[in-house]
This record gives structure tokens, sequence and C-alpha cells, in this order.
């Protein structure tokens, strides 16, 4: 229990750092790529704390599967409360700017700083773990240098893996998009637990290209190329296939709808066709 105790200590150290930037930058809504930096910032530290829990802790502390999957559903749960609509998923931000919602500079700065979170929240979970507050950590630092990677199947299964649940993803994403909160948060920290525990075995569907940049690229196995097409490539055409499912068109590409007809909204009554006529 020492070694839970410690690692809720350093969730709730990277949830108060989150919510603390968005109280702060809640007037200034222009540095919003400042709070994309802190939602993916407290992503990547998190899960880097739970990834801790499923490799080590399983074995060296005796936490079943059942208590991982319940931490990752409420770091995810948390995250989406307190972040909002800072998803720190460069994907959520190229799909608002796809659909004309978003202009190209905010957009890429809000992923660059997606990306500077995930890296300076990596530098933060290495320290953390350098202080060997508990067994757990300590075998962590042990491995930290020669870490396992996600990637667990060639590099073109590791693609389909992420482009299906990207794609999966997205589509329950944009049919949710306009319900509450309350129902919308909960639902999308389940479907995200289950994908990365279904996909454990595969990529872990992360989903997120600054998350796996954060959790998997420095670790050996397989080039920074093979990474970025299964963890960039891979999300990125899932997402861009959702978009085209669910609109029938992507707005910044091509206007025309490919797959639905339009029909019109508004129909001219028999009578006044008549009358006009006349």
């Amino acid at each position: 229990m020492s070694g839970l105790n410690a690692s809720l200590g350093y969730f709730l150290a990277a949830v108060i750092f989150a919510a603390s930037v968005r109280t702060l930058l809640k007037k200034w809504p222009r540095f919003g790529f400042i709070l994309e930096f802190a939602s993916s910032f407290m992503l990547v530290a998190c899960w880097l704390e739970v990834q801790t829990i499923v490799e080590v802790g399983e074995w060296a502390g005796g936490l079943g599967p059942d208590v991982t999957l319940t931490i990752l559903f409420v770091v995810l749960l948390t995250h989406g409360m307190i972040c909002g609509a800072a998803s720190g998923n460069p994907t959520l931000v190229v799909l608002k700017f796809l659909q004309l919602e978003a202009n190209t500079l905010p957009t890429l700065l809000a992923v660059a700083a997606q990306f500077l979170g995930a890296h300076l929240a990596l530098l933060a979970a290495v320290y953390y773990w350098s202080l060997e507050l508990t067994d757990m950590h300590m075998i962590k630092n042990l491995m930290v240098r020669e870490c396992s990677t996600s990637l667990l199947v060639s590099v073109l299964q590791g693609f389909f893996t992420e482009c299906v649940c990207t794609l999966i993803f997205h589509l329950i994403h944009l049919n949710l998009r306009r319900r509450s909160a309350l129902i919308r948060v909960p639902l999308i920290a389940v479907l995200l637990t289950f994908l990365s525990h279904t996909a454990r075995g595969y990529t872990s569907a992360y989903m997120n290209p600054s998350l796996s940049y954060g959790l998997t690229f420095h670790c050996p196995g397989f080039t920074l190329t093979q990474y970025a097409v299964v963890y960039w490539l891979g999300p990125l055409t899932g997402m861009t296939l959702a978009l085209l499912l669910y609109m029938g068109h992507v707005p910044r590409i091509f206007a025309k709808n490919l797959l639905y007809l339009q029909k019109t909204r508004f129909r001219v009554p028999k009578g006044e066709k008549g009358e006009k006529k006349k």
C-alpha cells in the first residue's frame, strides 16, 4: 500500500498542476495552447505512473489487473473532468482544423505545446522515479534505460491496430461531442480504458501521438520512423477515416459530400408553385 500512497501523491500533484493552469488562464482564451500543454503534461505524467504499476506493481507489489484498470479509468476520468476541452491529444486538435473549426497557427501552437508537455512529463517522471520512494519505483528506476516497448507486433500490424482503435474512438467521440459532459466524459473514459486493455498485447492503443511519444518512443526495439508510422500515422489515418465516415467528406480538403446524399432542408409546397404559375 505504501507504493500506492506514493503514486496517489504523484497523481494528485499532476492534477493540481493542470487545474491551476486552467484556473489561471480561464480569462485568457487566446492562450489555449498553454492549456493543451498542461493537459498533455497531466495525461502523460499520470499514464507513465500507471504503466509503472502495470509493469512492476503487478508482480512486485501484488497488484492485480483489476487494480491497474481501475486506476487507469480514474486517471482518464479525472483528466476529462479537469482539462475539459483541452484534450492533450493532437488528433483531436487536427480534427478541429479539418472541420474548419480552428485556424492553422492555433493548431500548430496546440500540437507543439502537447508534445512539449509530453516531453517535460517524461523528465518529471524520471526524476520522480530516481527518488526511489518505494521498492516499485526503485525497480522502475533501474528499468528506465531499458524499458519495454508498447509495440509488441510488427509495424504493419501496429499501424492497423492504432488506425482501427482511433477510428472507433473518433466515431464515438464525434457522436458524443454535443452531449452533456456528465455523459460524455465517463463514456469516453470507459472507451479509452477498454481499448487500451484490449490492445495491450499489440500497441496498447494510445491513439494519441504526444502520449505515445512520452510513453514508448524512448524505449529500444524500433526506430523513430517505425514508431512514427504506428503511433503518429496510424492515429491520423484513423481520425481522417472517422471524419470521412461521419460527415461524408473532409471540409478542409474538399467540400463535396462523397458518401451521403444531401437533401434540401426546406421544400416549397405544391400550392405555392401553382399560384406562381398563374
